[in-house]
């Protein structure tokens, strides 16, 4: 294993500095994991770069080592199992990387589904819950124990613009995301006298790999760059960021409107972008 270049730590701004010298992706083999991976690896961190699919996870890897002079460990991991987490932890053990070096950790790993959930197999929407909320659980608490011992850290969730009220046709995916957006709330609330930023993102509809599998029909979609600049500008700070104009202008929006509105707004949006009901559903 090669040492670090130095660029990697000289690299860095102070504030990003002071957050630690690696930052962790999960969900990084595509879309907007891929596109976050790249900006922190411009900003400068070292990166470890999780995903399932192998493959992609060593090609990202090698161009961010080659392109921008950084380290770059890909570790293929499932995180959606329940001993996900700590197979990554081992593998991250046996790179000779520490927890405690992990200064900025970006949860995108998720999938999503649309259509009625009655029309829905459950089994892909119980795997939707593991990944989207189980998964974020079980690494935020890892990290969060780290981030706290250091005094120092990141911690990036990922929302949704559905993730503020519940919507027909993404019922369950919505939910997940209401769930990431209390749990960043109350974790940046908990972890401030720590010295610890908890961020959570609520991009609005994101042209990528995810909206594809998702089974999603969008216009006026941002890019995961934009997504992934909103995410580094937004570095040692706390709270609930909305990149893309869509997420801004229907959070600013409906930020007044009675909840029981909001859900039919959101709804008749979300209808008009689900999949006819005979498509298949499929992991991200």
């Amino acid at each position: 294993m090669s040492e670090p270049h130095s660029s990697a730590r000289q690299g860095l701004p102070r504030r990003n500095a002071a957050l630690g010298p690696w930052a962790l992706v999960t969900g990084a083999s595509d879309g907007i994991g891929a596109a976050t991976a790249r900006a922190l690896a411009e900003a400068g961190f070292d990166l470890v770069v999780v995903a399932r699919r192998n493959d992609r996870l060593t090609a990202l890897a090698e161009e961010i080592a080659a392109v921008h002079r950084v380290r770059a460990v890909p570790i293929a991991a499932d995180l959606g199992r329940r001993a996900g987490a700590g197979v990554f932890f081992r593998a991250l053990d046996e790179e000779g990387i520490a927890q405690a070096d992990i200064g900025v950790a970006v949860l995108a790993a998720g999938f999503g589904s649309t259509g009625a959930l009655a029309d829905a197999d459950i089994g892909t929407e119980r795997d939707m819950l593991d990944v989207n909320c189980g998964a974020v659980l079980e690494m935020s608490h890892a990290l969060a124990r780290s981030m706290r011992a250091r005094g120092a850290g990141q911690l990036v969730l990922f929302g949704s613009v559905v993730g503020f009220q519940g919507n027909a046709f993404t019922a369950n995916y919505s939910a997940t995301k209401a769930y990431v957006q209390s749990l960043a709330e109350g974790l940046a609330a908990e972890m401030r006298p720590d010295g610890v930023h908890v961020l959570c993102v609520a991009p609005g509809p994101v042209a990528s790999g995810f909206a594809a599998r998702a089974g999603m029909t969008m216009g006026q979609a941002g890019t995961p760059e934009e997504v992934a600049r909103a995410i580094t500008a937004a570095l040692g700070r706390s709270g609930t960021i909305r990149p893309g104009f869509l997420s801004k202008l229907l959070g600013y929006n409906l930020a007044l409107t009675p909840r029981p509105l909001r859900v039919r707004i959101m709804s008749r949006i979300m209808r008009g972008m689900a999949a006819p009901p005979d498509r298949k559903r499929q992991e991200a």
